[in-house]
């Protein structure tokens, strides 16, 4: 009976392995580019290289793409990107509101984005869609900004 007892206050008394099974990693901004002409249908832009301003490498490079998903700084509260299409350089601007979420004391805290604005200086972009947003950068299922061109 003792030991009995003495199994079954150890298996009581054993702490649950907190495993982290939510992904707490800060999300990036979507972007999808259509045509400017056919606004619901996607269009990929040919020679596609994107960089952060002040940053020398790229996170895409010469790529023919429609769609992309780029980092945001959560130390600041604004990213510029430049977008350079066949040659062609964009300036794309993402101010925001950064937001430390906690997620579990597993999985610590991640960042969120909110009041988020954008503005470009439209050399190829010659439209995107929302200007600006209240919504959190939450979601990686769908785009957050639609670029014309």
């Amino acid at each position: 009976m003792f030991f009995l007892g003495f199994i079954l206050l150890i298996n009581i008394s054993c702490e649950k392995d907190d495993f982290c099974l939510k992904n707490p990693v800060t999300e990036k901004l979507v972007i999808e580019f259509y045509d400017e002409s056919n606004t619901e249908t996607l269009k990929n832009v040919k020679e596609l290289y994107v960089w952060a301003e002040g940053k020398n490498d790229s996170i895409y490079v010469n790529q023919t793409i429609n769609t992309i998903t780029i980092p945001l700084n959560s130390l600041t509260t604004e990213t510029v990107y430049n977008f350079s299409k066949e040659g062609v350089i964009n300036q794309f601007t993402i101010k925001y509101t950064p937001e430390e979420v906690y997620v579990s004391r597993s999985c610590g805290y991640k960042i969120v984005f909110n009041e988020v604005t954008f503005s470009s200086d439209n050399t190829w972009i010659k439209e995107f869609t929302p200007e600006e947003t209240l919504i959190i950068l939450e979601n990686q299922d769908a785009a957050h900004v639609q670029i014309f061109h």
